[in-house]
């Protein structure tokens, strides 16, 4: 059984800030799942600045954006023009990324990064995170108030943006849960220009 892996945003914070979120948190090391480890509007989470800032906080790097990132550069991952996560999801690559994650986690606290504030508006909880819990990890998503958010309470509230909450007969919770996933990643995954 792995360790518990965490998910964060960089957000807008300082690189003061953001370290002190992954402290607090007991994070050693981060996983960077952007497609592109770049910013325009936060340079300080470029890559190699924030390499720099983790390593000498003591923290672990490494950039896992090409295996789980969520703009896929091959057309096959696209449905109309959208990075369709399920089709990622079956990807060889995908996988490989998954188990270097899974396997980090047995000695190291990870901390899955990308951009986005919000978990249900980023992959990290809608691709990664999801196929993560599909394996039988535990994930839980760092907030910028410091607080950790089980998955299973992320997808609770997916289930209640997408008006799916409640007992339904003929339609089970993973079904339900499926169909919002699907919903949602529609909603807010890349969309090629």
């Amino acid at each position: 059984m792995t360790s518990e892996i965490l998910t964060v945003g960089h957000s807008s914070h300082s690189p003061e800030r953001f370290i002190a979120l992954l402290r607090g948190a007991g994070v050693t090391a981060v996983a960077d799942v952007r497609s592109a480890p770049y910013s325009r509007h936060a340079p300080q989470f470029n890559r190699d600045p924030l390499r720099d800032d983790l390593g000498r906080a003591g923290i672990a790097y490494v950039f896992l954006g090409r295996e789980l990132g969520g703009r896929p550069a091959e057309r096959e991952f696209y449905a109309d023009g959208v990075a369709d996560y399920e089709k990622m999801a079956q990807a060889p690559a995908f996988a490989e990324g998954l188990e270097r994650v899974i396997e980090g986690a047995q000695s190291h606290r990870i901390a899955l990064m990308c951009s986005e504030r919000d978990p249900l508006t980023c992959h990290r909880c809608l691709l990664v995170g999801r196929a993560l819990k599909e394996r039988g990890a535990r994930v839980s998503h760092l907030l910028d108030s410091g607080e950790c958010v089980s998955h299973s309470a992320i997808e609770d509230e997916l289930l209640a943006r997408t008006g799916r909450t409640g007992d339904d007969l003929f339609a089970p919770r993973d079904e339900r849960l499926a169909a919002a996933y699907r919903e949602h990643a529609r909603k807010v995954a890349f969309a090629q220009p």
